[in-house]
């Protein structure tokens, strides 16, 4: 099977995410999203809900959709949670699958900043979705993107990476809402209706999350 890993801290989860989700699963040809909500990440926010709460959010999310699922492994440990370490640990869960891990454009080019980004790079292929403000010609400023380059294939673009590695674009419809975006509106009592599940609303508003919310 072909397996696209999605992680994020889904703070919370929205439809903007299940909407790219869905769009990378069928123009790429995975036959499953893999949800991974982050545990204690390296820059952990005030404003970051418990982790129990983002996974339980998350499989709210997505309980209708036969092609996603949801992994909890980053938030089984207290230690903070680095990709190269989740990737490693997601490739012995699944090892007859051929997994990708799923990211915007702006992520890819903060890559060098990660934990190990030359181990990461070398340990799964990347699908990289398109970014608002972010220019597909920026990927070949990255470091990690090796000789040819970027290829265009009648509209199908493919980079090599160094470290022998792929990557896919997927070009996915712009989202104009964050979950930044969704917190403030919560904490000024303003409906967040449409913006996400109603399963995942009504969570929020039963477990008083993201500190002031007024049901829509």
């Amino acid at each position: 099977m072909k397996l696209g890993i999605f992680g994020g801290t889904f703070n919370p989860i929205h439809t903007g995410h299940l909407r790219v989700a869905e769009e990378v699963r069928y123009g790429c040809g995975l036959d499953r999203i893999i949800f991974v909500p982050s545990g204690s990440p390296p820059l952990k926010t005030s404003e970051l809900a418990d982790a129990v709460h983002r996974v339980a959010m998350t499989r709210l999310a997505t309980e209708t959709n036969i092609n996603f699922a949801v992994s909890d492994i980053e938030t089984q440990d207290s230690d903070k949670s680095y990709t190269i370490n989740t990737v490693q640990k997601l490739g012995e869960i699944y090892p007859g699958d051929k997994l990708y891990f799923i990211m915007g454009l702006d992520v890819f080019l903060d890559l060098p900043n990660w934990r190990a980004p030359e181990k990461l790079i070398s340990s799964i292929d990347f699908i990289i979705m398109t970014r608002p403000g972010f220019r597909l010609e920026e990927l070949q400023s990255s470091p990690f993107i090796g000789d040819p380059g970027c290829v265009n294939d009648s509209g199908r673009i493919t980079c090599s990476m160094k470290g022998g590695r792929t990557a896919l674009v997927a070009q996915v419809t712009a989202c104009d809402f964050s979950s930044t975006a969704i917190r403030q509106l919560l904490k000024e009592g303003k409906s967040v209706k449409y913006l996400m599940p109603d399963a995942v609303e009504q969570y929020i508003a039963s477990n008083r999350l993201y500190k002031t919310y007024v049901v829509s």
